[in-house]
């Protein structure tokens, strides 16, 4: 975690040097490049709670099999990229919006487009302005968007078709996801499709298979089944397809301290050896 005085890029994109395939993985929760003056009262651990911590490194080996990688720099608490932009709290505003909003569970529990509170301390001193929100979706928003975009159409027009992980960690307290109560056993990793919608069934069938051989539990569809990414991005019928894999925190790091444990070099290259094997399978199909 970083506070930045000056312009934050909006993200961190990394190609193949040689040989792509159309497979691209895109880290949206992993940013930890804070704006200066923003929550600088609120502790390291809280803040590192909502984010991804070292999922883009998890997954940098990727690069190396072939596959693009995508993260972005800002935190999800400053503006999340994994939602719609109209999930937003009215209650957050200092003013009318100028549209409709259609806040959903998570913008009402806090963590919609902008979060308003993290394990009940307010992320925010003051109701924010449009321009504010407006500023963060133009410099953060927008540009995630649109590289995650041009990469997918650019892998559709090269190879015909393009592959996409979109990559996450979860909790392992079951109390911070999804309202699961006490005594609820969470999977080493939980992959998601929206049911069956987001991407053909080879591809989370495949990584579920590679995972299982390497040791792991494995959970389809809960208890997530994927956010805007995957459902904006994952259309099958046009040749993209988008699966989403949580792995759990418990795996690789230290959430008391957020800092990595023994079990992160395990990880980080049993999900390398995952990246390899689906651009393999990519390969296999061009």
């Amino acid at each position: 975690m970083q506070f930045a005085d000056s312009d934050i890029p909006p993200y961190v994109l990394v190609t193949p040097p040689a040989d792509p395939v159309p497979l691209l993985c895109d880290s949206p929760h992993s940013g930890s490049i804070y704006p200066q003056g923003f929550c600088i009262d609120l502790p390291f651990q809280v803040l590192q709670s909502a984010e991804d911590a070292w999922v883009d490194e998890l997954w940098s080996g990727a690069v190396a099999a072939g596959a693009t990688l995508l993260a972005a720099n800002a935190p999800r608490t400053y503006i999340d990229v994994n939602r719609d932009l109209d999930d937003i709290d009215p209650a957050c505003l200092a003013e009318p919006w100028p549209g409709t909003l259609n806040p959903t569970d998570k913008s009402l529990a806090g963590c919609g487009l902008i979060w308003t509170r993290i394990r009940n301390h307010p992320l925010i001193q003051h109701k924010l302005f449009v321009a504010d929100i407006q500023n963060r979706i133009d410099r953060f928003y927008h540009p995630y968007h649109q590289a995650l975009e041009q990469q997918l159409a650019a892998m559709v027009e090269q190879f015909g078709v393009a592959w996409h992980l979109n990559v996450h960690s979860m909790p392992s307290d079951t109390g911070q996801v999804m309202g699961l109560g006490q005594g609820v056993t969470l999977a080493d990793v939980v992959l998601s499709d929206r049911d069956g919608t987001t991407c053909d069934p080879t591809f989370i069938g495949i990584t579920l298979d590679f995972l299982k051989a390497r040791g792991y539990s494995v959970a389809c569809n809960h208890p997530f089944k994927g956010m805007t990414l995957i459902r904006q991005f994952g259309q099958p019928a046009r040749n993209r397809h988008s699966l989403q894999i949580e792995v759990n925190r418990a795996l690789y790091m230290n959430e008391a301290t957020g800092e990595r444990s023994p079990g992160f070099d395990r990880l980080q290259h049993d999900l390398s050896g995952l990246a390899l094997h689906l651009a393999q399978f990519a390969r296999s199909l061009l």
